[in-house]
Protein backbone atom coordinates (compact mmCIF):
# COMPACT_ATOMS: atom_id res chain seq x y z
CA UNK A 1 0.00 0.00 0.00
CA UNK A 2 1.32 3.43 -0.95
CA UNK A 3 2.19 5.93 1.73
CA UNK A 4 1.37 9.60 1.49
CA UNK A 5 4.49 11.40 2.66
CA UNK A 6 3.23 14.82 1.54
CA UNK A 7 3.19 17.14 4.52
CA UNK A 8 1.19 20.34 4.35
CA UNK A 9 3.25 23.44 5.08
CA UNK A 10 0.06 24.95 6.48
CA UNK A 11 -1.92 22.10 8.08
CA UNK A 12 -5.05 24.29 8.19
CA UNK A 13 -5.10 24.24 4.37
CA UNK A 14 -6.28 20.61 4.32
CA UNK A 15 -9.98 21.58 4.33
CA UNK A 16 -9.49 24.10 1.50
CA UNK A 17 -7.56 21.61 -0.61
CA UNK A 18 -10.19 18.92 -0.07
CA UNK A 19 -12.93 21.37 -1.04
CA UNK A 20 -11.01 22.26 -4.20
CA UNK A 21 -10.61 18.55 -4.97
CA UNK A 22 -14.36 17.93 -4.64
CA UNK A 23 -15.20 20.93 -6.82
CA UNK A 24 -12.79 19.90 -9.57
CA UNK A 25 -13.93 16.28 -9.47
CA UNK A 26 -17.53 17.47 -9.83
CA UNK A 27 -16.57 19.66 -12.79
CA UNK A 28 -14.89 16.65 -14.41
CA UNK A 29 -17.96 14.48 -13.81
CA UNK A 30 -16.45 12.17 -11.18
CA UNK A 31 -17.47 14.10 -8.05
CA UNK A 32 -19.55 11.34 -6.47
CA UNK A 33 -16.50 9.07 -6.50
CA UNK A 34 -14.72 11.37 -4.06
CA UNK A 35 -17.29 11.23 -1.30
CA UNK A 36 -19.39 13.93 0.20
CA UNK A 37 -16.89 16.69 0.85
CA UNK A 38 -18.61 17.40 4.12
CA UNK A 39 -22.04 18.23 2.72
CA UNK A 40 -23.54 14.78 3.30
CA UNK A 41 -25.13 14.87 -0.16
CA UNK A 42 -23.32 11.80 -1.44
CA UNK A 43 -23.79 9.72 1.69
CA UNK A 44 -27.11 8.48 0.39
CA UNK A 45 -25.53 7.68 -2.98
CA UNK A 46 -22.68 5.81 -1.29
CA UNK A 47 -25.19 3.86 0.78
CA UNK A 48 -26.95 2.75 -2.39
CA UNK A 49 -23.64 1.41 -3.66
CA UNK A 50 -22.97 -0.43 -0.40
CA UNK A 51 -20.01 1.79 0.46
CA UNK A 52 -21.52 3.56 3.45
CA UNK A 53 -19.31 1.76 5.96
CA UNK A 54 -16.02 2.61 4.30
CA UNK A 55 -14.08 5.79 3.73
CA UNK A 56 -17.17 7.56 2.42
CA UNK A 57 -18.94 7.37 5.79
CA UNK A 58 -15.92 8.90 7.50
CA UNK A 59 -15.75 11.83 5.10
CA UNK A 60 -12.72 10.33 3.39
CA UNK A 61 -11.90 10.63 -0.25
CA UNK A 62 -10.83 7.12 -1.20
CA UNK A 63 -11.27 6.81 -4.94
CA UNK A 64 -9.33 3.60 -5.62
CA UNK A 65 -11.89 2.39 -8.11
CA UNK A 66 -11.06 5.27 -10.47
CA UNK A 67 -8.33 5.06 -13.07
CA UNK A 68 -4.98 6.75 -12.62
CA UNK A 69 -5.90 9.09 -15.46
CA UNK A 70 -9.10 10.19 -13.70
CA UNK A 71 -7.38 10.75 -10.35
CA UNK A 72 -4.42 12.42 -12.06
CA UNK A 73 -6.66 14.82 -13.92
CA UNK A 74 -8.06 16.05 -10.61
CA UNK A 75 -4.58 16.50 -9.13
CA UNK A 76 -3.29 18.16 -12.28
CA UNK A 77 -6.14 20.65 -12.35
CA UNK A 78 -5.58 21.39 -8.65
CA UNK A 79 -1.93 22.12 -9.38
CA UNK A 80 -2.80 24.41 -12.30
CA UNK A 81 -5.24 26.40 -10.19
CA UNK A 82 -2.88 26.70 -7.23
CA UNK A 83 -0.05 27.91 -9.50
CA UNK A 84 -2.41 30.40 -11.17
CA UNK A 85 -3.50 31.72 -7.75
CA UNK A 86 0.12 32.08 -6.63
CA UNK A 87 1.06 33.92 -9.83
CA UNK A 88 -1.86 36.32 -9.44
CA UNK A 89 -0.93 37.06 -5.84
CA UNK A 90 2.61 37.98 -6.95
CA UNK A 91 1.41 40.49 -9.53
Amino acid sequence: MARNNNRKVVPESRHMLNQMKYEIATELGIGSAYGSGGSGADTEFAGELGEIGGAFAQGGSYAGHLTSRQNGSVGGEMTKRLVRQAQQSLL
